[in-house]
């Protein structure tokens, strides 16, 4: 990663702060675009204009909303950074904001290492030619995944999507991006004062507080989830409430950017690895368990390559 001084910023107002760049450096084969138009959790994009727009929590205290626009300049990702003025954000927290875009967009693992491990298996490599530069795209951060879980529970996708919105515009910050508004999550200690969303069920609303306390506690460092044990940081995370098993395995696989973790309890992904392999049955545990030890260090990779793109190539 590199970063440059800071540019010449917009003047502070409702969605004009100041602006700085950062540089990611990308190893193996990679492509924005397919990362960008992944699909799941809050992210629907159906077309990409040479853009992916972010706007978050920075996930060294989540106080701090910042606004990323993300460009690929061959093998380096440029990013245009905003934050909330009147002054540029501290060179440690720029650096803070490069690392975790790194995470969200998966440049910061060994790409051609990937590369190499797909083209050694032949079934790999047919899925791998669809879409060479493909990627996970992960939740901002475990504080993200977690308000998702929430607000998108027992409902439709698209629901969790409006209202995730909602919640965004209403209580978040909003940043122009590349001539869009995109707005993030309330940050923790706006969360806490929000006493309603409209067309979010009342019950939610003393779990996000639960969640933005947590947050404020530490309980949903990055750091500290990512250097525990994936079951025991899942355990962890159950002790929220609205958090049980499933959303508990969504954050852990979803935002805190392993590459490595078998989601071998995704039953979506489980069907499309025997798809892609040939199976005339469900795999079970041990069989998935089995085949992914050729995947490491990236079977939670292959894993949600099997799933995103598999459709693509029976296609």
């Amino acid at each position: 990663m590199t970063t440059t001084v800071p540019g010449e910023g917009d003047t502070p107002g409702p969605q004009h702060f100041p602006v700085q760049v950062a540089f990611l450096d990308v190893e193996g084969p990679y492509d924005l675009a397919e990362v960008a138009l992944m699909g799941f959790g809050h992210r629907d994009e159906r077309h990409f204009d040479g853009v992916m727009r972010l706007a978050f929590c920075l996930d060294t205290d989540y106080e701090t909303p910042v606004g990323v626009e993300a460009r690929q300049q061959g093998q380096q990702i440029e990013l245009t950074v905003r934050s909330p003025g009147p002054d540029p954000l501290e060179e440690a927290a720029l650096a803070a904001v490069a690392r975790q875009v790194a995470r969200v967009i998966s440049v910061d693992h060994d790409g051609a290492a990937f590369d190499a491990l797909c083209r050694r298996d032949p079934v790999l490599a047919r899925l791998h030619a669809v879409a060479p530069g493909f990627r996970p795209a992960l939740f901002y951060s475990p504080y993200e995944a977690a308000v998702w879980s929430v607000v998108s529970a027992r409902r439709a996708r698209s629901q969790g999507i409006t209202l995730r919105q909602r919640l965004s515009e209403l209580h978040g910050t909003s940043f122009e991006l590349a001539g869009q508004a995109t707005a993030a999550v309330p940050t923790p200690s706006g969360l806490r004062a929000v006493e309603s969303v409209p067309g979010l069920p009342a019950d939610r609303i003393p779990r996000l507080r639960a969640i933005a306390e947590a947050a404020q506690q530490g309980r949903l460092s990055t750091d500290r989830l990512r250097a525990m044990l994936p079951a025991d940081a899942a355990a962890e995370l159950q002790q929220l409430p609205g958090i049980g098993p499933f959303y508990s395995s969504l954050v852990v696989l979803r935002a805190l950017g392993h590459a490595d973790v078998l989601p071998a309890e995704e039953a979506h992904a489980r069907s499309a690895v025997a798809e892609l392999y040939g199976f005339d049955h469900e795999l079970s545990k041990a069989e998935l368990e089995e085949l992914a030890e050729g995947w490491r260090p990236f079977r939670t990779w292959v894993m949600v390559s099997a799933r995103a793109l598999g459709g693509r190539l029976a296609t």
